[in-house]
C-alpha cells in the first residue's frame, strides 16, 4: 500500500516550531523568610501574654459605703472584690487592708470604686481650731469650671433683710478639700456639686446656717 505524503502548496512555507516557554522560579529572600516567622512568633507571644492576663486575678480592696473626706477609714468602709488583669491599675491588695484601716480619705470615697494608694493618708487634714463643712452648690454657686483641693475661697453671707447694705454682708474665709460631683456619687442631685471646705471653728456654725438659707456665695481666691 503506498502512502500519499500531504506535501505544501506552492508558495506555502512549513510553519516555525514555537520553543518551550521556561518558566522561571522565584527565589525566597532569606531575609523575608525570616522577618515572617519573627512575626509570626510575637503574634503568639502576644496572644498567650493577653490570656494569661485575663486568667491572672487578684484580690484588691474597693469602697463598700461613701467616706467623707478627711475621715477615718473603718474596716466597714471596705470590701473585697476580685480583679482579672489589672494592667494599669493601681488598687490596694486585699492582704493590706490592716494598714488601710484607721487611716483618713484624702479624697470623698464613693462605693464600688478600687481604693488606690493616693486616695489615703496618714495625715490630719485639718489644722488645729478648724473644721469641715460640706455645702452642695448647682453649677451657677460655683465661681470657676471647677474647684480644686487648695483652692483658697471667700465665703460671702448676705444679710438678711434686702434694704441692707454691701457692708453688713460676712465674709469668712476657707479652703476646698475636695469636690464629689453626680457622676462619683449617685445620691447626689444631678444639678449639685457637693463641696468640702475647712474653714476655722467659730466660724462653720455661721457659715452651714447661712447656706441652709441658701444665703451663701462662694468666691474663688486664688488657685492651688
Amino acid at each position: 500500500m503506498t502512502m500519499a505524503q500531504t506535501r505544501p502548496a506552492p508558495g506555502q512555507a512549513d510553519a516555525p516550531i514555537a520553543p518551550p516557554k521556561v518558566v522561571r522560579q522565584r527565589r525566597t529572600r532569606p531575609g523575608l523568610l525570616g522577618l515572617a516567622l519573627l512575626l509570626v512568633a510575637l503574634g503568639g507571644l502576644a496572644a498567650a501574654y493577653a490570656v494569661n492576663s485575663v486568667r491572672a486575678t487578684g484580690e484588691y480592696l474597693a469602697v463598700a459605703r461613701p467616706v467623707a473626706v478627711g475621715a477615718q477609714i473603718a474596716p466597714e468602709d471596705l470590701m473585697i472584690v476580685q480583679l482579672g488583669g489589672g494592667q494599669g491599675l493601681t488598687p490596694i491588695a486585699a492582704s493590706d487592708a490592716a494598714a488601710v484601716v484607721g487611716k483618713r480619705a484624702a479624697v470623698a470615697l464613693s462605693p464600688g470604686s478600687l481604693l488606690t494608694p493616693d486616695q489615703i493618708t496618714d495625715k490630719q487634714l485639718l489644722g488645729p481650731g478648724q473644721q469641715q463643712i460640706a455645702l452642695g452648690l448647682s453649677p451657677q454657686e460655683i465661681p470657676a469650671r471647677a474647684l480644686r483641693p487648695g483652692d483658697k475661697i471667700l465665703l460671702v453671707g448676705a444679710p438678711a433683710s434686702q434694704n441692707a447694705s454691701a457692708t453688713e454682708a460676712t465674709r469668712f474665709q476657707g479652703v476646698v478639700v475636695d469636690t464629689v460631683t453626680p457622676d462619683q456619687e449617685a445620691a447626689i442631685p444631678s444639678d449639685m456639686t457637693v463641696v468640702y471646705v475647712s474653714m476655722a471653728e467659730k466660724d462653720a456654725a455661721a457659715v452651714v446656717l447661712l447656706h441652709a438659707q441658701r444665703r451663701i456665695s462662694v468666691v474663688l481666691q486664688s488657685g492651688s
